[in-house]
């Protein structure tokens, strides 16, 4: 028997004969793989009391045993059937109602080695094994779905008659105002500006968006607020108004405000005007069905760490005490106010003198008091409930900072298993996606979150290997930009403790409205509106670096989310710059073709949806990995260089054998992208391929 210590060290010749005869290099570790896909794992997502079939791939012929090792007991594996390179070890395992972990133990003549979700292993670290979580189950709609975010002011206005007025109220101590200029930059502190987007605007963009190739549509905060971001929300029952309908406005309009108290019964004349409200919902309803009936779905957000001080159940600015419509007294109008335990007060005097925690010390945001408070409890719950239910049946959530929520860890995972039970039990294929930054474990175990907006395992990984910039453009790192090993690292290993579930339908963003734009991100410049005005976001951008990341984005496993405008060439630095209005009329069509073909790509191949994701090739600038399942198999290269380079892609990892063709499917490049087909051979299981500089390539298997 020849030895040798990798399958890299034989020769191509070598190779070949491998592929017809018994020769076995010593445990080939680059062939050995599994993952939580239906190729290796079926059924995917067990329920109780369940067979379950896992399998390991091996090279072929290279291994003397290969055991799963499940909750400490070792069970040996048999090899179930072979390929032209591989072998396929699986194992039954039967699931009770408790999680199980494993892991894969592989021997080839003395030496020994262990794999998980992080890959190979000499020592193992059990914080990266596999689990199966009984009855852990994400909805099948969202694996791989193509998401659109729409931060609703700077879209569309659809109808003018909904538009905050000049003057028509005053927040944190200064009149709000109404942009007649669509295209307009937003001011540093902005956040009383209006520009009119509506939900109007959204529904006669629907074709617009069903072309781009949209399948689901986030939404920013719907909820009445008095803000243009809406995460200070003051009535979680309605949707504004100003997004909304407006049908009353009982009384005249009144021009611009001097005081605060005519300022606010302007305000109640408009948005807690009661038939304002409803026929806000009665309009939210039929777009939601004119959404659904596209065969597109609807995720709003959940802000439920904290309210706003204009809140019904706060009422700072006693807007709901001095309104029209009958409500019960605010907490801050008198401590007997059925609300009081809603909030934590200080030492106050009612309603002279009062002080509350608000979220990171700002008063317009109270923190929501819920250990204090079981009826709070019950009613954001019923919320959560309301909006996935008739006749809303909105298809999930996106749940704001919501690793904040409470004042204690305990209480958290507490109220996120209360909260998952009642959406469940009201609509079992909602969606639960909460925005975290950090390990977010703790959390994906199948009572609590489904999963997570994907800070960690895709935006910031690949921000800094493009771009080599912090996600908020306030930081440069040469050390980081190009740098494959590290882009890897983080990836695997972000993605082994997100597990293969979450990431299957994982909310992939390049830009949101929390950080600069991806494409102003590309000029590798620090600043923001205050330090370099915003026009510089705009100035040394690179189209061929942003089209790179969306190949990626398109192809990486998740679900791929585009932020509004990103794809007509947006650009921004960090909020609220990043908040600009979608450019109708002024559209980069070159870029919209581009997305459009992107998109369509993803939809069209399965493997990109639900396949196996593994790295192929690192080396600086320059990245290739590849996507597969049973019938396909995709190879992603991407060149981030300003040079053009040769590369020999390691293909056998996927299957591919020196018998199998693949094409060129897309390519992005300076200038432009193509999705004319070119064919590769696979000499030895290795494609070899010459790409331009700046460009990303996307080739597929030949059946």
């Amino acid at each position: 028997m020849k030895v040798v210590k990798s399958f890299d060290d034989i020769s191509d010749r070598e190779k070949k004969l491998l592929y017809m005869s018994n020769v076995r290099p010593i445990l080939n570790l680059r062939a050995l793989f599994s993952d939580a896909t239906a190729v290796y794992r079926n059924p995917t997502e067990p329920g109780v009391d369940e067979k379950v079939t896992i399998r390991l791939r091996t090279a072929k012929y290279n291994v003397d045993e290969a055991s799963i090792v499940v909750n400490d007991n070792s069970i040996k594996m048999t090899r179930a059937y072979s390929d032209e390179i591989f072998d396929y070890y699986e194992a039954s395992v039967h699931t009770g109602s408790d999680k199980i972990y494993y892991y894969f133990e592989v021997r080839a003549g003395k030496v020994r080695c262990y794999y998980n979700q992080i890959g190979v292993a000499k020592d193992l670290n059990a914080s990266f094994n596999f689990q199966i979580i009984p009855g852990f189950k994400t909805p099948d709609w969202a694996k791989g779905i193509v998401m659109y975010q729409i931060f609703v002011d700077r879209f569309c206005n659809g109808d003018t008659s909904n538009d905050v007025r000049d003057g028509e109220y005053s927040y944190m101590d200064k009149q709000v105002n109404a942009v007649s200029d669509w295209n307009k930059y937003p001011e540093q502190v902005g956040i009383r500006e209006f520009y009119g987007g509506d939900l109007q605007g959204v529904m006669n963009k629907l074709d617009y968006l069903q072309k781009l190739g949209v399948e689901a549509i986030y939404f920013n905060p719907l909820f009445v607020s008095p803000s243009n971001h809406k995460y200070d929300i003051q009535d979680y029952d309605y949707i504004d108004p100003h997004f909304g309908i407006i049908v009353e406005e009982k009384g005249e309009v009144l021009g611009a405000c001097e005081q605060d108290n005519t300022c606010a019964s302007m305000y109640i004349n408009r948005v807690t005007n009661k038939k304002n409200l409803e026929a806000s919902n009665a309009m939210f309803v039929k777009l939601i069905e004119e959404i659904h009936r596209r065969g597109m779905k609807v995720i709003i957000d959940g802000v439920f760490n904290h309210c706003g001080s204009f809140n019904k159940w706060l009422d700072r600015e006693h807007i709901y005490s001095n309104g029209i419509d009958k409500y019960q007294a605010g907490a801050s109008i008198e401590e007997q106010s059925p609300y009081h335990t809603f909030f934590k007060f200080y030492d106050n005097q009612w309603p002279e003198n009062i002080s509350y925690d608000g979220w990171w010390g700002n008063c317009t945001l109270p923190k929501l008091n819920y250990e204090s408070s079981p009826k709070l409890e019950e009613y954001i719950l019923n919320i959560g409930k309301k909006w996935v239910s008739p006749p809303f049946n909105v298809d999930g959530w996106r749940l704001d900072v919501a690793a904040d929520l409470g004042y204690s860890k305990e209480y958290n995972h507490n109220f996120w298993k209360k909260f998952r039970k009642v959406i469940k039990e009201a609509n079992s294929n909602a969606l639960i996606l909460a925005e975290n930054y950090g390990d977010s474990y703790d959390w994906l175990q199948g009572d609590q979150w489904d999963t997570i907006m994907n800070y960690d395992a895709f935006m910031e990984p690949v921000t800094w290997f493009l771009t080599g910039m912090q996600k908020h453009s306030d930081e440069f790192r040469e050390d980081m930009l190009g740098n494959a090993d590290k882009f890897f690292d983080a990836m695997n290993h972000n993605m082994a403790r997100l597990g293969g579930q979450s990431i299957a339908i994982a909310m992939n963003e390049l830009s949101n409205h929390d950080h600069s734009r991806f494409l102003t991100r590309t000029n590798k410049t620090t600043g923001r509106i205050e330090s370099k005005g915003s026009k510089a976001a705009e100035y040394n951008i690179n189209k061929a670096v942003f089209k790179e990341a969306v190949v990626m984005q398109m192809t990486w496993p998740g679900a791929p989310t585009v932020y509004y405008g990103d794809e007509a060439g947006v650009c921004g630095w960090t909020d609220p710059d990043d908040r600009r209005t979608y450019p109708w009329g002024n559209e980069d069509e070159e870029l919209i073709g581009f997305h459009t073909a992107v998109i369509k790509l993803h939809k069209e191949n399965q493997a990109l949806r639900f396949g196996s994701y593994k790295q192929l090739y690192a080396e600086n600038n320059l990245i290739s990995y590849g996507r597969f399942d049973a019938v396909d198999v995709i190879i992603i290269v991407v060149n981030n260089s300003d040079d053009e380079r040769k590369v020999r892609i390691p293909a056998w990892e996927l299957g591919l054998t020196y018998n199998d063709d693949v094409e060129q499917i897309f390519l992005s490049y300076d200038g432009g992208y193509s999705t004319e087909k070119l064919g590769y051979s696979i000499p030895n299981g290795y494609l070899e391929i010459g790409l331009r500089k700046t460009s990303a390539v996307i080739l597929k298997k030949i059946k």
